[in-house]
């Protein structure tokens, strides 16, 4: 038997990073005292793999591993953006984490194995590369959820996040197992030409398909599949909060990607109606369910549960009566809103970081009384937040939304269409609920805002960007296009 080498090229970034994990734990055991030695090497990390995922790859797809692992425009594109979400994420989540003594070295390797655990997820071209990264990043947020020791609300988070997590776990491998049985191949393309060539047994596929579908609900957070959002959300640590609302959001989404476009997608006409149920339920629920709560963390995590269901609307878009002729166009602008609700989660949870201080959370809506009268500029970048969210234009909540309802529209999906735009009339109140809190109600609490320097540069940058590119969406929406169709064809 001929061992061959395989060419490590194509995953030098998750190379370096997964060396860069070793080298943070080596520097936490030997330089413990030195407290901003982990930070730094994990943002260092994150550049250094951004820079190799720039500069290393080729345009071309390219298979490693066995064709377990591939190298793509569409892969980079979202690796370079979850790079850019943990970065900011940890730079926002840094000053909380040090006013509750939370800082050790140990949150920055979780962080850097949770990105690690992404990056695979993005570059799986088969069920178990898929797994192992998928559970990578599940451990790592399981163990952050529960950082915070002395918290019972952080130790009950992190138990229903994991025995649910575990859950979902197991119905994705098992349907993965019947993918297996049916096609009797592990590797996307080789399922996919399963499929094709209808070697496949169909109705195993299917019944494989609906709890591969059961596994993809959980790790986006739609309705069925979405109990543990709103008490992960509040019960863990904001900073970390922060780190499951955001950047796995993106991985989730590849992963949809490569198990139902890359490598069902002779299935689409049945997983398309999976995912239309799925997403009518979470757009229904989650903006009703907001209305009701007074947790701004809470608030955003049943808003979130609406926009993944939002996201989904475009994946149900791309197949219709078998024509594909709108298949990129809908799928780039399901990532376009996926990439559009990680850069507004960001900031929304970035503000409540911001007015955290020590001994105080501000996590009820209450707390952003009267924030215009304490810090007129950050009110407004909230305000900036809260209008992309609701869709109000021209922000790029506002692009997203639309690019997605033309997507649905162009399907022939109409009444479909007409149901999100009125979900999303009667969400816009508890956004704009936050508004009226911080212009027009007198402020509960006089205290300055102290917040380190680079916070509040990246937390206006972080605002403006989400403006800026509500006016100008077009390179953003083309990158998204092109990374698709390079991949795909």
């Amino acid at each position: 038997m001929n061992f061959v080498v395989p060419d490590f090229y194509p995953a030098a970034a998750e190379i370096f990073v997964a060396v860069m994990a070793l080298v943070i734990m080596l520097a936490g055991a030997f330089a413990r005292s030195v407290r901003w030695l982990a930070y730094t090497l994990t943002q260092l990390t994150l550049v250094g793999a951004a820079l190799i995922t720039i500069f290393v790859p080729s345009v071309d797809v390219s298979y490693t591993f066995s064709g377990m692992f591939v190298s793509d425009l569409f892969g980079n594109v979202l690796k370079l953006l979850i790079y850019l979400a943990v970065g900011v994420a940890l730079l926002y989540g840094r000053g909380y984490l040090a006013d509750r003594r939370m800082e050790r070295p140990e949150y920055y390797l979780l962080a850097v194995l949770m990105t690690l655990g992404m990056m695979v997820m993005v570059s799986a071209n088969h069920l178990l590369t898929l797994y192992i990264g998928l559970e990578m990043m599940s451990l790592a947020l399981y163990g952050m959820t529960a950082f915070d020791r002395d918290s019972v609300r952080s130790t009950e988070a992190a138990m229903k996040y994991f025995v649910l997590g575990a859950l979902a776990s197991g119905l994705l491998l098992y349907g993965m197992s019947m993918i297996y049985g049916a096609t009797g191949a592990l590797d996307f393309v080789s399922i996919k030409d399963a499929l094709y060539f209808q070697t496949a047994n169909k109705t195993v596929l299917l019944f494989g398909l609906v709890f591969l579908m059961a596994g993809i609900a959980f790790k986006l957070g739609v309705v069925p599949f979405h109990m543990w959002v709103p008490d992960v959300y509040q019960g863990a640590p904001t900073a970390v909060t922060l780190l499951i609302a955001s950047a796995p959001k993106l991985a989730a989404f590849a992963m949809t990607m490569r198990l139902l476009v890359f490598a069902l997608f002779e299935l689409a006409e049945q997983w398309q109606a999976m995912l239309m149920f799925l997403a009518v339920l979470s757009i229904i629920l989650g903006n009703l369910a907001a209305i009701a709560q007074s947790n701004i963390k809470r608030m955003l995590a049943y808003s979130g549960i609406s926009h993944m269901g939002f996201m989904l609307l475009g994946l149900v878009a791309g197949v219709v009566s078998g024509e594909t002729h709108n298949a990129i166009t809908a799928y780039s602008a399901a990532m376009f809103y996926a990439v559009a609700y990680v850069l507004m989660s960001l900031a929304s949870f970035g503000m409540v970081l911001l007015l955290a201080r020590a001994g105080f959370e501000a996590e009820e809506i209450d707390d952003f009384k009267g924030l215009n009268k304490r810090s007129p500029w950050f009110a407004a970048m909230m305000m900036i937040v809260m209008f992309s969210m609701a869709g109000i234009p021209f922000f790029i909540g506002f692009f997203a939304k639309l690019a997605v309802l033309q997507s649905v529209v162009a399907a022939g999906y109409v009444w479909l269409a007409v149901l999100a735009v009125v979900m999303s009339v009667i969400g816009a109140f508890y956004y704009l609920r936050v508004v009226k809190v911080m212009y027009f109600d007198a402020p509960a609490d006089d205290a300055p805002i102290h917040a380190p320097a680079e916070m509040r540069v990246m937390m206006s940058v972080n605002g403006l960007s989400i403006a800026a590119l509500g006016l100008m969406p077009q390179g953003l929406t083309y990158l998204c296009w092109i990374a698709l169709l390079a991949s795909l064809t």
